[in-house]
């Protein structure tokens, strides 16, 4: 099977196009895959890090207000679908498959276009402008929630099918989490982070509540700061707790973090796709806070999703301070009864068999 993809800009992207390709080479070893993206994004990085060829398009985004730059993108466009199909004719691909971002417009376009089988796979519960502009010219679309179905009509096969990365992180293992971490197995610890690149609101709230952890039981707190945040986060911390319990680890940045998540007892942080595709196949409780900087504010409605089915608690980032994250915490750890509920209703939104899925329907449409 010759199999393309495409999709960037940010890892939400990137990573489920990759956990999809490697599905394709688990079962079809002599599968071939290409990726194509951007030269500027980040899968021009990542993606040969995982072995996966790529090849590059020149495109940007549309602005949502009107613009002269509009106008420069729809002629990149155009150029990009026609880069798109020379790459496409060369490599001959069974199927196309985008995961979201700019990027994957003009490739699954051309691919339509040149009657290949194409399939997108939508990761938020509210689509990116990309995704909503091509369900009127693929084969099939795959989604992470439930909820994202009645975005995409008129096509007529849309496959609920959960987020690709969720079927990683049950492949981790839970002991070298806590090994990476410096911690005993079977340590409880809230896990908190605010992305690859870490939030300055979460840090600044953690750090308020870190006076306050006596209160809690011996529960540790794992605080993922983003590099650029840390030297500064440990320095507050310093300030207000001059002797930091053993009981708060201070880290920059985390590299296995599926073996971490897999040990996690409580996760609070942003509500991207990837992130509540691996909470919830792991069934970890979780304190969200959307990032209010993105598309659509669709992290909002991503954490809506599993606050509905009691699985987590929000807090928007206007209302997060350390009184109020300590409180959800508080309550959270000390009720061993709400924590076991939470984490039922986490796996009863955990997709674990996503790639297989989505395999399922690349399947179905290329035959």
């Amino acid at each position: 099977m010759r199999i393309v993809m495409t999709g960037g800009g940010t890892g939400g992207h990137i990573y489920p196009a990759l956990a999809i390709g490697k599905a394709v080479k688990e079962q079809h070893p002599d599968s071939q895959l290409l990726y194509i993206g951007t030269r500027r994004g980040l899968e021009s990085r990542i993606v040969p890090q995982h072995g996966v060829a790529f090849e590059h398009i020149d495109i940007t985004g549309f602005r949502r207000k009107i613009s002269w730059e509009n106008v420069r993108t729809l002629v990149r466009f155009y150029k990009g679908v026609k880069r798109s199909k020379e790459l496409l004719r060369r490599f001959k691909p069974d199927v196309v498959v985008g995961t979201g971002g700019y990027v994957c417009g003009p490739v699954v376009y051309a691919a339509a276009k040149l009657g290949i089988p194409t399939l997108i796979h939508e990761q938020n519960v509210i689509p990116g402008l990309t995704n909503k502009f091509l369900r009127r010219y693929v084969s099939a679309v795959a989604v992470s929630f439930a909820e994202s179905k009645q975005y995409f009509r008129p096509c007529p096969d849309v496959v609920h099918a959960g987020n690709p990365c969720s079927t990683a992180v049950l492949r981790a293992n839970r002991s070298k989490g806590f090994a990476s971490l410096g911690l005993p197995q079977d340590t409880p610890f809230v896990l908190v982070v605010g992305g690859s690149t870490g939030a300055r609101a979460i840090n600044e709230a953690i750090v308020e509540v870190v006076p306050m952890l006596e209160k809690l039981k011996s529960v540790h707190i794992v605080i993922v700061t983003g590099e650029r945040f840390f030297e500064e986060t440990e320095a507050t911390i310093k300030k207000v707790l001059p002797i930091v319990s053993n009981r708060i680890h201070l880290i920059p940045y985390i590299h296995n973090m599926p073996e971490v998540l897999a040990a996690t007892s409580l996760f609070v942080g942003r509500a991207g796709a990837s992130f509540i595709a691996e909470i919830t196949a792991l069934g970890i409780p979780a304190i969200l806070v959307p990032s209010p900087n993105v598309t659509n504010n669709h992290q909002e409605a991503n954490a809506k999703s599993l606050v509905d089915a009691g699985a987590a608690k929000m807090i928007l980032e206007r209302d997060l301070s350390g009184s109020t994250l300590f409180n959800e915490l508080s309550d959270i750890v000390e009720n061993t009864s709400r924590h076991n509920q939470m984490a039922k209703a986490s796996l009863t939104l955990g997709m674990p068999n996503a790639a297989q899925t989505i395999l399922d329907q690349i399947h179905r449409i290329v035959r």
